[in-house]
């Protein structure tokens, strides 16, 4: 099995540290959009797409990769973020959040088998005035269920 994750982690880190977990777990790389190539893809069985959460949707930059790739039959997909919300709104929010990334990749023929969620560190927006919020997150109990999930999506690869 051959897997990939492509990331995006612009402000503080959180995302690729997850990103790190998973990879580490799957015994794939980690890519960045930009340094991704179609060919690349499409040797792929498995593939994660993940970034923080800017105004409830993944970063415009991973969106615009997805709509670049052509039809990928027979592709997996899993998608993963991090926000700068509190627990109960990453569980709450997680549908809504990944809902373009996931329309996009289903769009692209991918089968979605799972996604994932957590708290990153936010000191941007009005939180940048208040100070911050998630200090320490993503922390090890979040990058522990990190490689939990990504050891889970073995059985479905």
């Amino acid at each position: 099995m051959k897997s990939a994750l492509i990331c995006i982690s612009t402000h503080h880190g959180n995302t690729e540290k997850i990103a790190n977990a998973m990879a580490d777990a799957l015994g794939a790389p980690v890519l960045r959009p930009e340094n991704t190539t179609i060919q690349s893809l499409t040797e792929c069985d498995v593939i994660g797409f993940g970034s923080g959460i800017y105004f409830m949707k993944h970063h415009k930059n991973l969106l615009n990769l997805i709509g670049k790739l052509p039809f990928m039959k027979n592709k997996k997909a899993f998608i993963f973020s991090t926000a700068g919300v509190s627990d109960r709104l990453v569980e709450k929010n997680l549908s809504k959040n990944h809902r373009a990334l996931r329309n996009k990749l289903i769009d692209k023929g991918f089968e979605i088998i799972g996604e994932f969620s957590c708290c990153g560190y936010m000191k941007r927006g009005w939180y940048h005035l208040q100070g911050s919020r998630n200090n320490g997150r993503p922390n090890e109990d979040d990058i522990r269920k990190a490689r939990e999930f990504a050891t889970s999506l073995k059985a479905k690869i």
